[in-house]
């Protein structure tokens, strides 16, 4: 007698491995009049970066995109508009392809990046494109707002948690071994590690060039970030004010800026990038995001590690190399006091971080990434590395790839 087929509900479905192809992003730019971008569309800029992925990899057909996740913070102007299906129409995708917006603040590419991998995982997508834009110029943090008045009328939230400058002062107070001088020496620390990397020629691989156009300033070609100040001594944050608490060890110094630009990368399960040839730069081991006290945000990066080392089987010992976003000096300094790592750990931020190079909220989350993928390239020793950032609101989000050029890469996955 013939069994009656098994139903497709029924049937066993096997998790895949998801791969990172490659990542590309804009030169960040300095939010304002002033800035690089201030004449330049938000979602140009994304349209530059899905651009520029299709380029780099001419074996991927463009009808076998099967999702475009882009990222915003403020969903409204020339990034609003469900921004992953209008940039994928811009950018001359297929009318076929799909895309969508998605938010969670700073980790809102990262999250891009990890609600999309899901989906090819499970089997749903192939190929996507995941990333995220800021242009905090056209849109200031928090413009358009309304916070809910029951945050403070129940005291849901301290009141100190709707400002992110005041965030990192109230997680000094929690680590005070954290001192001023601490955070401005990791700060001078950030600006010399990004400037050598530039030097290197570690950094330009990954960046589009934009040309931008302003009243009586004619077209310029932006090949490189505005906001490094690679000559940033101590002595010079010392001098600056700390505008979130009188006598505080915050300042502009040991904090990212507000800056414009946009981020992308090319996400495949393993078995398609294969059949098409395209290339393995990092395969994603395990992610987790975790809630925490909105009023210390900063301190979101150390519970979303945990849980990610936790599902990933692994031990912050096995992390042979951080990329961790600084949004602020002192949060990624309580980051590593957790976890009994130096300040100036040699497997931190090697290229430097956000607060030399610019943190444009949601695009971030791929620049780490971009980061990680071309430090495993320079360095097959390290097996596992992780992309990790603080949150608004009281989250923090971590990602643990594993680096294909090692020799165990891909054992016991």
């Amino acid at each position: 007698m013939t069994p009656e087929p098994t139903s497709p509900l029924r049937r066993t479905r096997q998790v895949r491995d998801v791969v990172f192809v490659d990542g590309v992003r804009t030169p960040f730019g300095r939010a304002g009049e002033k800035g690089i971008y201030h004449g330049t569309r938000a979602d140009d800029l994304v349209v530059k970066c899905i651009r520029e992925l299709m380029r780099r990899n001419p074996a991927l057909p463009a009808a076998r995109i099967d999702e475009v996740a882009i990222a915003a913070t403020t969903q409204s102007g020339d990034q609003g508009l469900t921004i992953g299906r209008t940039a994928a129409l811009l950018a001359g995708l297929p009318q076929s392809v799909p895309g969508f917006a998605i938010d969670r603040m700073c980790a809102g590419a990262m999250t891009a990046v990890t609600t999309t991998a899901a989906s090819i995982a499970f089997g749903a997508y192939d190929v996507v494109v995941a990333g995220g834009v800021e242009h905090m110029g056209h849109h200031p943090m928090g413009e358009g707002a309304d916070p809910n008045p029951r945050f403070l009328a129940e005291r849901l939230v301290d009141p100190a948690a709707l400002n992110m400058g005041n965030t990192a002062e109230n997680l000094h107070d929690r680590f005070p071994s954290i001192t001023k001088a601490r955070t401005d020496a990791y700060a001078v620390a950030s600006q010399r590690k990004l400037a050598a990397a530039v030097a290197a020629g570690d950094i330009a691989p990954d960046l589009v060039p934009v040309a931008t156009t302003a009243p009586g300033a004619g077209w310029e070609l932006h090949t490189a970030d505005e906001p490094p100040r690679p000559g940033t001594t101590l002595e010079d944050l010392a001098a600056l004010r700390t505008p979130f608490r009188a006598h505080g060890r915050v300042t502009a110094g040991n904090s990212a800026g507000l800056n414009d630009g946009a981020t992308a990368a090319l996400l495949a399960s393993a078995d398609t990038a294969a059949e098409l040839g395209l290339s393995v730069k990092m395969r994603l081991v395990a992610f987790a995001f975790a809630g925490v006290d909105p009023s210390v945000m900063g301190i979101g990066p150390i519970p979303a590690t945990d849980k990610a080392l936790t599902r990933a089987g692994l031990e912050i010992c096995d992390i042979g190399l951080f990329e961790i976003n600084e949004a602020f000096a002192v949060q990624v300094l309580s980051f590593l006091e957790h976890y009994g790592l130096d300040d100036q750990d040699p497997r931190v931020n090697r290229y430097g971080g956000a607060i030399a190079v610019g943190h444009p909220l949601a695009a971030s989350g791929v620049r780490l990434m971009n980061q990680l993928a071309r430090q495993f390239e320079q360095d097959p020793s390290v097996r596992y590395g992780l992309t990790t950032m603080c949150v608004g609101l009281g989250m923090g989000g971590t990602v643990i790839w594993e680096n294909p050029h090692h020799l165990d890469f891909g054992k016991d996955a």
